[in-house]
């Protein structure tokens, strides 16, 4: 049997209970033997939903829509999305109804290098913009991410623009709802690939395949929605991406990429305040939940900031389950135009002697649009 690479993902998420969870009986041991040795898995995918559409202004129903159908997720294996574990620090990437949530022009620029110590490398880049515009009252952000996984066998690139809309509700409570359109490329270099005929039981890969060789370039659409209720100190969010599961197949058939459901919530509390009233200190506790197919992920965790330093601490997994992934450490530095974070997942499923964690950079740009006339009620979100 041939080892394919047909999602984004490849095995940037196999926990200790992936084996468990798909009902195989192969030894979990053997598994991360091939993983390093062979550096693929077998992904296998499933057909998804019929593509939605609707108009900015039922963009709620859209969400909630979004939520219902999260119950019809299949029983089978599915591509995930890339992973980023300063996801504050990506928030157009996290929610779209973010784009523009901060009022003044931001640039944010992400590296993540996965499972570095690995034979394969799973290496994420991105960069997005946006601002709030005035004359369309909500914001507007653009972002362009590539994902290269398995020494650039398998390469993503993804633009996405959204339009977030601003309401505010009361005087303390405010409504962002954004709609986000994507256009994807994915290509597969099918000379890098290898099979189970190409191996001899004592000299190992010396061997042609006999496949025929496939893979090549597609190229698709998405969509996403999100939405977010904040005020001065709190907010909740719900996003959901890849609402038309756009087949990404690089083979044959069908292999559509599941919806995305992302619940975010987090506080921005001060906890020392200078003579002026002036926050010097806070603190920043947050959680996600996410589910992608089969795939469910928790970060629970928080972090602290004084003057322009800032550090924290967060567990990935789900709670009261076997699957446990990593615990995170994240340290940053901020000032006003400029704001650098560094964090390392310490792996701790069964897979900690071979992958090296993973280590991801992030840096953001802070512009000055001269926008001060009037108020605006920024997201108050976590620093780094």
């Amino acid at each position: 049997m041939y080892i394919i690479l047909n999602s984004l993902l490849l095995t940037k998420f196999i926990s200790p209970n992936f084996v468990t969870n798909h009902g195989t009986n192969v030894n979990k041991q053997e598994i991360l033997f091939l993983l390093i040795n062979l550096k693929f898995r077998i992904i296998v995918s499933s057909m998804g939903t019929s593509m939605l559409k609707t108009p900015l202004t039922t963009v709620l129903g859209f969400a909630l829509l979004a939520g219902i159908m999260s119950l019809c997720t299949l029983n089978e294996a599915h591509a995930q999305d890339a992973e980023f574990t300063q996801y504050y620090a990506n928030p157009l990437f996290l929610n779209p109804a973010f784009a523009g949530g901060n009022r003044d022009p931001r640039l944010v620029m992400s590296y993540r290098n996965q499972w570095p110590a690995m034979s394969g490398s799973y290496v994420t880049q991105a960069v997005s913009y946006d601002q709030h515009v005035k004359n369309i009252q909500g914001g507007l952000g653009l972002t362009v991410m590539s994902d290269q996984a398995g020494q650039n066998t398998l390469k993503t690139t993804r633009i996405t623009g959204m339009y977030a809309y601003q309401q505010n509700l009361t005087r303390k409570i405010s409504l962002r709802a954004a709609l986000e359109a994507s256009y994807f490329q994915k290509s597969l270099d099918w000379s890098n690939l290898t099979f189970g005929d190409m191996i001899d039981p004592r000299r190992g890969f010396i061997y042609e395949t006999q496949d025929t060789p496939r893979g090549g370039t597609i190229q698709n659409v998405d969509f996403g929605t999100g939405v977010i209720l904040f005020t001065n100190k709190f907010h909740l969010g719900f996003a959901a991406h890849h609402l038309n599961e756009p087949n990404e197949s690089l083979v044959v058939g069908l292999s559509r990429l599941p919806m995305k459901l992302t619940i975010h919530a987090g506080a921005k509390l001060p906890i020392k305040t200078n003579i002026k009233g002036e926050e010097v200190a806070s603190i920043s506790p947050s959680f996600l939940l996410r589910q992608q197919a089969e795939f469910k992920q928790m970060n629970l965790g928080l972090f602290v900031n004084k003057g322009p330093l800032f550090g924290g601490v967060w567990y990935r997994g789900i709670a009261f389950t076997e699957y446990r992934d990593a615990l995170i450490a994240v340290v940053g530095i901020e000032t006003d135009i400029l704001r650098f974070g560094y964090s390392y997942d310490i792996t701790i499923s069964e897979l900690t002697p071979a992958t090296g964690g993973a280590h991801e950079l992030s840096m953001t740009l802070k512009f000055d649009s001269k926008q001060r006339k009037g108020k605006f009620r920024k997201i108050p979100c976590p620093t780094f």
